[in-house]
């Protein structure tokens, strides 16, 4: 949805180029794959070497539920972003509104919220480091070694944020020796691409540069003259330098510092309520054609640009070291500071009227700390050691109006116009509101001559969190067949903060614009409070064969208690915590691959997001946290590759999820039975990829693959018309490679028959009974060139 909330007809084209394929990301590699490169032939699903439990295991021998990708068959099938790699990944979607604002989730469970008052269920880890503040989380996956995905509580080895799940990114080392590559695009859309890196290096020291810079035009044209023409534009870039220094075999130092930075266009917020141009249809069906958001030039000064749009930055620091002091055991340092600093301006009522125009300013810090302590012995596997996590931030949101539109719009909505007979927007797109405080001027309820009264207030919330932990997991190998895992995390939690807003009263309606709002007369208001928590989990593992294992898992995850304060003070919106029990199969035998789970998920005190609401009902344009009491989880996830020849696989994966909040009325009658927001029921993806020789030097390469979503709902409590329904999309990325792999030439196709669905509705406008839609990506397609150097 949109920043204040807790979370939030395109062009003609023709096809000039049908390339084969888009992404198989999710291949059961259901494991987190090591630095070094795997054995040959052990690189496939439930055989890629692994150290989720901080050891190099096989997959195959992990008692959880884990899928990975590696960097390279992430460029080899044209996955551009973490949206796209969640499409075949079974439990997990990623709804990327705009880099200032992804929903993340797993098994059904979003983490996704803006408030810098409010913690995250799923942790994003990059290079080991907790990213997860909502607002500084997005990160291009370019030049990766790996990206992982963990699924169920993991706080023993992954933090305390990991409540239903984790994602790790995990970018490319500096290696021995000279190489590079440089790679360039073009696309429809004015889809433009220039990336790669340079690598040089011996054994001691190496360093590595990589870069990224994508373009695109907007795919949803804007008819305003007061923006530019396109929204959903892209600019976005990104460099990352790193530097690997390994005196001796026992010592290994990295060094990562990595910039982030968008420049994009205005996200498509188009009302479903409002008209764009004459003849344009009603609700939905708007998204899909051309949009009308006019924004609030006169307000620039207070929204801090006259454009729509997204200007975003990240700095991140990364210091790890490794050092094996004895045969059985490596002491492991991780350390990083990241820093973000985003400005998004936009349309909330989705229309030309400049009635409900805001900016969402977000900002802030995080520095982490861990060491940990690694035995591996014959009889038992261990890690033990302590975390510090420090972040400190704030949402700003400041908003900009002219009075008389902003009160005939939002009277208009409740039926009592403020004069009548005048729309907030004509059937043609124009805004006759704009006239009505001329109107009450020359009516003499305002001085003579008045044509436009501006007005502006912001809101701010900040948050401050102090996590310290100490940790320690062990594993008893009690014979051939059976082990059996222990881990416990201990919490000490510090959480602070503050709300201020300064909030006018209207010339005209002598109170504020927005009802409920209060103005906090230039002070802040803050509350604080510390919390303990004791995060276990349980396992055991079974090998029936040396090919067939068996698994069960019993873990705890928890969101942390929410100290939530607005302009009337400071309240404790209790913990939401998860109990998560899980067991499966997994299979790796020849050319089979192949993983079979099943979990059952127990929540009490689900926290949700709501719109905030004054004693009348009225909405006050923020979102809260509130408790919707008990809900359950129901799952079964599956993934199968096989390897039909040596140049053909095949792969595919479903995902199958039965959840909601519990059918308690008492406690949360408005909540009672919903599904959860984004959680569609099936999720699949399958395909094959060809990877072919014409001849020693030459090869052909194709992944076809198509990938389906149920329906799901935008917003809890449900409503049929905030949802989407199901979705079936088709991939595909074809080309060939030459002089041993020096040289490629590559096409690719997203969206290939062009489906028409939303990306999210509800947002901003909903919480004023005017719901906007933001349509979702439509076909893209592009050819890209590739060139290899080095050794």
């Amino acid at each position: 949805m949109l920043p204040m909330l807790s979370r939030r007809a395109a062009p003609a084209r023709s096809v000039s180029l049908i390339a084969l394929a888009s992404t198989l990301a999710a291949m059961p590699q259901a494991a987190f794959a090591q630095d070094n490169e795997t054995p040959e032939g052990d690189d496939q699903g439930n055989q890629i070497i692994v150290t989720a439990q901080k050891i190099e295991q096989r997959a195959l021998d992990v008692p959880i539920t884990i899928s990975a990708t590696s960097g390279e068959r992430i460029e080899e099938l044209g996955v551009t972003d973490l949206d796209e790699l969640s499409n075949y990944i079974p439990g997990l979607l990623i709804q990327e509104q705009s880099a200032n604002n992804p929903g993340i989730v797993i098994r059904g469970i979003t983490s996704d919220s803006g408030s810098a008052q409010q913690g995250p269920r799923v942790t994003l880890y990059y290079n080991g480091v907790d990213i997860s503040r909502s607002r500084g989380s997005y990160q291009a996956i370019y030049d990766l070694e790996r990206v992982e995905v963990i699924k169920g509580p993991q706080a023993t080895l992954f933090g305390t944020a990991s409540a239903v799940g984790a994602i790790s990114l995990v970018s490319a080392r500096p290696r021995e020796g000279f190489s590079g590559e440089i790679r360039g695009g073009y696309g429809n859309f004015n889809q433009t691409l220039l990336g790669g890196h340079i690598n040089a290096g011996s054994d001691v020291l190496a360093a590595r540069i990589a870069f990224e810079w994508r373009t695109r035009d907007g795919y949803v044209t804007n008819l305003s003259p007061n923006q530019e023409e396109d929204l959903y534009a892209q600019d976005q870039l990104g460099v990352r330098g790193s530097l690997r220094y390994t005196p001796n075999a026992d010592l290994t130092v990295d060094l990562i510092a990595t910039y982030d930075q968008q420049r994009n266009g205005g996200t498509p917020f188009i009302s479903g309520t409002f008209p764009a141009f004459a003849g344009a249809p009603g609700g939905p069906a708007n998204a899909f054609e051309d949009a009308n958001l006019g924004g609030n030039p006169a307000g620039a000064a207070v929204l801090g640009d006259d454009q729509l749009g997204l200007n975003r930055e990240v700095y991140d620091l990364n210091l790890t070291a490794e050092y094996a002091f004895s045969d059985d055991w490596t002491f492991t340092t991780v350390n990083g500071y990241r820093e973000f600093d985003s400005r998004e301006v936009f349309d909330a009522d989705g229309s030309a009227a400049p009635f409900l125009e805001f900016t969402e300013i977000a900002d802030g810090w995080q520095f982490s700390h861990e060491g940990r302590f690694t035995y591996s012995g014959d009889a038992l596997r261990a890690s033990m050691g302590w975390n510090l996590f420090i972040e400190d931030g704030l949402q700003n949101v400041p908003f900009a109006t002219e009075e008389g539109t902003f009160l005939q719009c939002l009277s208009s909505l409740f039926g009592a116009p403020l004069i009548p007979g005048i729309p907030c927007v004509a059937p043609d797109g124009s805004v006759p509101a704009a006239a009505v405080t001329g109107t009450l001027s020359a009516l003499g309820v305002l001085p003579p001559g008045v044509q436009a009264i501006p007005y502006s207030s912001v809101f701010e919330n900040q948050g401050r969190n102090e996590a310290y932990s100490v940790f320690a997991d062990a594993t008893w190998i009690a014979t051939d067949r059976l082990e059996l895992t222990a881990g416990v995390r201990l919490l000490q939690e510090y959480r602070r903060s503050g709300f201020r807003a300064d909030i006018p009263n209207s010339v005209i309606s002598g109170a504020p614009l927005i009802p409920g709002q209060v103005d906090t007369n230039g002070q802040t208001i803050t509350a604080e409070e510390r919390f303990q928590a004791v995060l276990p989990r349980f396992n055991a593992l079974y090998r029936i064969t040396d090919d067939v294992n068996v698994f069960a898992t019993i873990s705890k995850g928890r969101r942390s208690p929410v100290v939530q304060v607005n302009a009337e003070g400071g309240t404790i919106i209790p913990e939401e915590v998860v109990w998560n029990y899980e067991g499966g199969v997994k299979l790796a035998t020849g050319p089979v691959s192949a993983s079979l789970g099943v979990y059952y998920q127990v929540y009490d005190d689900f926290q949700v997001s709501v719109a905030e609401l004054d004693a009348q009902g009225n909405p006050t344009g923020a979102f809260i946290t509130a408790s919707a009491g008990s809900a359950k989880n129901l799952g079964v996830e599956g993934e199968l590759a096989v390897d039909v020849a040596d140049w053909l696989q095949v792969f595919g994966n479903f995902g199958y999820i039965d959840g909601g909040i519990d059918e308690d009325g008492a406690f949360s009658p408005a909540f009672s039975g919903a599904r959860f927001r984004l959680q569609p029921e099936w999720q699949a993806s399958g395909g094959f990829t060809v990877d072919y020789p014409i001849t020693d030097s030459i090869r052909f390469f194709a992944t076809p693959s198509v990938t389906h979503r149920s329906r799901i709902f935008f917003e809890v409590p449900n409503n049929p018309l905030i949802s989407q329904e199901a979705v079936t999309l088709v991939n595909a990325r074809a080309g060939v490679s030459f002089a041993d792999n020096r040289f490629e030439i590559a096409g690719f196709i997203r969206n290939a028959f062009d489906e028409e669905y939303l990306l999210d509705a509800g947002n901003t406008g909903g919480a004023f009974g005017i719901p906007t839609f933001i349509p979702a990506e439509p076909q893209f397609y592009g050819v890209q060139l590739t060139a290899r150097f080095g050794n």
